[in-house]
This record gives structure tokens, C-alpha cells and sequence, in this order.
């Protein structure tokens, strides 16, 4: 009968373009679409077939975040995309600290780390990598902050006050309390540049009369590879689209017992001629929590499976550049790579 073939191709695409979640464990993990391995599967890599299929769709883009979607691409090159996010894209980071006073309880080392640790708002383009053993900064690879802050109590506050803004004067340190200090002729290199943190809240330390602190800080471009306080993104992730499929019609209470187990809105509820039937809405929202097994009536009318080459992003900027700009810097990253891997090969002499 014609049947098996037609199954058996059936069975095939399943393994080829979904990643399946069973009761005990997931199945077909791995990426078996290599030329030959499928008899009648074209699976050369063709450089036309491949432009037709990718694609990127931006799903929701706010000032911070963003989320896209990237179809047709291997697990290997969003990976790519997601290490060259996060390790990278380069920013610029507070790197040296030159602490002239610090009367506080925050310890040096601990302040510096602290202040290594903000974010701060300078494009990392406009500057250039400082040079190994290179102990001066100059304007083309440092930007200079100043902190210097005494705290002094308030000599007008209520006598029987014990709430410290209203006794003190600067007691909370902030990032709005840095400063450029511009370096050379950085004024005139950056004439309308607002250099400075991206939070203007983040509390560095707390002080109590009496107590200073005074310190300036050299600010260079670096990498997260080098340290995590140059990384540019917050979180940077994929996931792969659900695919949920209900193998025949569920009614009445198992369609009400079906819906709750999967996130709000993936199953919705239908009155058909007087019968509740479910259907799958919207499957991208769910989160696989696998509650469908649970159910001993439900687990084998259900498949739940992921789209193989359908990759979710998403990615937190932590303010310094835009996500879409970290996005296209990482693919310029990755594209340098490729090219310096090709002259890598140029030059290598054939044996």
C-alpha cells in the first residue's frame, strides 16, 4: 500500500524539523539535516535555498529590550549570536580608580568594584582599545569621572529627628554624582557628548558626617570575555518556538482541564453546537512546564514540540546602546570572524 512511504516521510519531517517533549525526556535533539543522510532530501547546503527560507521578524522592540525572531538558521549560529552578545560587543567600563580620599566604610577595593560595575552611557565607537601596558589614558581611548562628595549634617533639622535625609546632608552617594572630566581635546571631539551613567540612581555607597570621599576614575573599552562589567546586555537568549498539536478533538471538562495546563492564552475554548471544544491559540506564550502529562486522559492526545530552526531572542540592553544596535554590532562581530578565518585559509600554504 502507498500508505508507508507517505508515513514514513511524515516520520522523517518530524525528526528533522521538531524537537519533540515526551513524558520521560526530549527526542530528536540533534540536528540531522546533513547531505545524504535522507535519501530524497536535498540537504546540500545552497546558498539560494537558504536566502529564501531566513528571515527575521522583530516581534516587540522597546527602549531596553527587544524581541525577534530568526527562522531558517542552525542551533551553532544563533549560539553564535547569543556568546557574542553577552562576551563580545564591546562598551566602555570604569577600569582604573585613583582614590585621593575615602573616609568611608566602603573598603577602596570595594568601591572600585562598585563603580566598575555601572553602566555607563558613552558610545564605545567613538573610542579606540587602549594599548597594552599603557598606564596613562589619552582622549582617544579613556573617559575620565570625578566623584568627590562630603557628607555634613543638616543644621536645620527637627531636634527629635532620627531620619537620616532630614539630619544629613549628601549621606547617599549616587552614580549622578559622577562627572566628566574631559581629557585633552575631548571637548572638542565630543562638542554635544553627555558622558555619563545610565542610571542616575544606582546608590554607590553611604556615608555619615564627617566622611569623604574623593576619587577619579579612568573609563577604557573592553570586552565581556575580559571581565563582566564591559558585557552590554543584561540577559541575552533564545528559546525555540512551541509547537503544540492536539492529536483529536478534546471536549467539555478535559477541554477545561487541558487549558490549565498550559500558560494563559495558548488554549482557548470554543462553543461549537453546544460543545466546548479547545484549540491551540496562540503556542508561542507557553513555557512547556509538561503539566499535560500529569493527566492520564490527556498526555497521549497531545504532541508537544519545538520548531527546530525557529529561534526566539531575546535581548535586555543594560542602557548603553540600543539592543537593535548591539544586534547588528554582533553580526558585524561575527562577519569579521568569517572574514578573518578566510584570510586565515588564503594564506595557509595547501600541502
Amino acid at each position: 500500500p502507498p500508505i508507508a512511504p507517505m508515513a514514513a516521510r511524515r516520520s522523517t519531517d518530524e525528526m528533522r524539523d521538531r524537537v519533540v517533549l515526551g513524558e520521560f525526556g526530549v527526542r530528536n535533539v540533534h540536528t540531522t539535516d546533513f547531505p545524504g543522510n535522507y535519501p530524497g532530501y536535498e540537504d546540500a547546503w545552497d546558498q539560494r535555498r537558504f536566502e529564501e527560507a531566513f528571515r527575521v521578524d522583530v516581534i516587540r522592540e522597546e527602549e531596553d529590550s527587544l524581541e525577534f525572531d530568526m527562522v531558517g538558521i542552525d542551533a551553532a549560529i544563533a549560539n553564535a549570536f547569543r556568546r557574542i552578545l553577552l562576551a563580545e560587543v564591546p562598551t566602555m567600563a570604569v577600569e582604573k580608580v585613583f582614590v585621593y580620599n575615602n573616609t568611608s566604610i566602603v573598603q577602596d577595593e570595594i568601591l572600585a568594584h562598585r563603580l566598575g560595575l555601572i553602566p555607563i552611557r558613552a558610545d564605545p565607537r567613538l573610542f579606540e582599545y587602549r594599548n597594552q601596558g599603557d598606564q596613562e589614558g589619552t582622549e582617544i581611548d579613556t573617559l575620565q569621572f570625578q566623584l568627590k562628595i562630603k557628607c555634613k549634617r543638616n543644621p536645620q533639622a527637627a531636634k527629635e529627628s532620627s531620619d537620616p535625609d532630614e539630619l544629613y546632608f549628601n549621606h547617599k552617594v549616587y552614580s549622578k554624582h559622577m562627572t566628566w572630566v574631559p581629557l585633552g581635546n575631548q571637548t572638542d571631539l565630543f562638542p554635544d557628548a553627555n558622558f555619563r551613567p545610565v542610571h542616575d540612581d544606582i546608590l554607590i555607597a553611604l556615608l555619615r558626617p564627617g566622611q569623604e570621599i574623593d576619587v577619579l576614575m579612568h573609563c577604557v573599552k573592553g570586552i565581556g570575555k575580559d571581565h563582566a562589567k564591559f558585557s552590554p546586555v543584561a540577559t541575552a537568549s533564545y528559546r525555540l518556538l512551541p509547537d503544540i498539536t492536539l492529536l483529536q478533538p478534546i471536549e467539555d471538562e478535559a477541554a477545561e482541564t487541558l487549558q490549565k495546563c498550559f500558560s494563559p492564552g495558548v488554549i482557548e475554548i470554543q462553543n461549537i453546537n453546544g460543545k466546548k471544544v479547545a484549540r491551540v491559540a496562540n503556542a508561542r506564550l507557553d513555557t512547556f512546564s509538561r503539566e499535560v502529562f500529569r493527566h492520564e486522559g490527556l498526555k497521549n492526545l497531545v504532541r508537544l514540540a519545538r520548531v527546530r530552526n525557529h529561534y526566539i531572542f531575546s535581548v535586555e540592553s543594560t542602557g548603553i546602546l540600543p539592543p537593535d544596535v548591539l544586534v547588528s554590532e554582533a553580526i558585524k562581530i561575527l562577519m569579521g570572524k568569517c572574514q578573518r578565518f578566510l584570510s586565515e585559509l588564503d594564506s595557509v600554504p595547501m600541502e
